[in-house]
């Protein structure tokens, strides 16, 4: 009796320190809170993506990109569109509302509410293997650290299951592309970032560092080596852009999905995001109207937004010039500003 529970005891300390059941744990405890999170606040980003998967569902892909029924207009790249049409199928399963073009719109039940909830839920398994991947070398100390700080982080927390979004899923990605070029696999580092890009256009910020990376660590080495190896990453890239954007090509509507994914029309703080010059300049847009206000000067206080997302809905500048860079609109028509 005390051999076996000799054994017990063996085989729980065992599990304890086996990495991959100790990170289902950390993930099992961090979905635990965000269930309780699901009846939560939730923001205008929770009907975009709702609208997303009507616009997948119910329409062929030859006018996912042209869709207007809704302000919330597809701006994502292809790859991501292919993910909500992958949910979409699952959404119908569950209620054939939630993708319906015109009765979906603005639906809010609880079905609705707790299939999208459990979409991110899920979708953060990327995240899991992505931290899992990119630490599964350290000593355990510093490995459940990192899973802390990744698995448990309070800002993905409020941006992902209370605001709504997937960025879990997305740095997920990333991570799982970092832990190759960690590896020394930086060709399969480079395949994994060019899908990312196509998800979210938005990490082409890190480009020019796995640029300049890859030219000097997979490249380097002699011209007919570096030509052979610039020359396989190249393909390898191209090819994820042509699966990615090819069928738009096919269709002609590259510039349409192009001027969906850049939409100035938002304003030049929605458009970059990222504390870039554009936020300064608002911000410093905002301390002069507030300055010469107090001098007595008659400054309007512009009523729109500079980040409500929507295409035309950007405040001009109060005191400071607004750059017209001219309005992408969502038929993708340039027009002076």
């Amino acid at each position: 009796m005390e051999e076996e529970s000799n054994q017990k005891l063996d085989v729980a300390l065992k599990c304890c320190h086996n990495p991959i059941s100790g990170i289902w744990w950390f993930f099992a405890i961090a979905a635990c809170v965000k269930l309780l999170l699901i009846p939560s606040y939730h923001s205008t980003d929770f009907e975009v993506h709702r609208h997303w998967l009507a616009i997948t569902n119910s329409l062929p892909l030859s006018q996912w990109y042209l869709d207007e029924t809704s302000p919330w207009t597809l701006d994502y790249p292809p790859f991501f569109a292919y993910f909500e049409r992958f949910l979409s199928i699952f959404a119908k399963l569950v209620d054939p509302q939630i993708v319906d073009l015109q009765k979906g719109l603005n639906y809010n039940s609880n079905t609705v509410i707790y299939f999208q909830r459990i979409t991110v839920i899920v979708s953060d398994l990327c995240l899991l293997y992505g931290v899992f991947r990119l630490t599964k070398n350290l000593d355990s100390k510093r490995r459940k650290s990192i899973w802390v700080l990744v698995i448990w982080s309070p800002m993905l927390m409020i941006v992902d299951h209370l605001h709504f979004q997937y960025n879990g899923f997305l740095l997920g990605i990333l991570l799982i592309s970092l832990s190759y070029l960690e590896e020394g696999n930086d060709l399969m580092g480079g395949f994994v970032f060019a899908v990312l890009l196509c998800f979210k256009h938005l990490f082409a910020v890190a480009a020019p560092v796995y640029f300049v990376y890859l030219l000097r660590h997979y490249c380097w080495g002699g011209i007919l080596r570096g030509f052979r190896r610039l020359s396989a990453m190249g393909t390898v890239v191209v090819a994820v852009f042509v699966a990615a954007f090819g069928p738009f090509v096919y269709y002609g509507q590259i510039q349409q999905v192009i001027s969906r994914m850049f939409p100035f029309g938002r304003g030049l703080c929605h458009a970059y995001w990222a504390p870039n010059f554009w936020v300064l300049y608002i911000i410093l847009d905002k301390g002069l109207a507030f300055f010469f206000r107090k001098l007595g000067f008659n400054i309007q206080t512009p009523a729109a937004s500079f980040t409500g997302g929507l295409v035309g809905d950007s405040s001009p500048f109060a005191v400071l010039p607004r750059f017209k860079f001219g309005e992408i609109h969502s038929r993708g028509r340039l027009q002076d500003g």
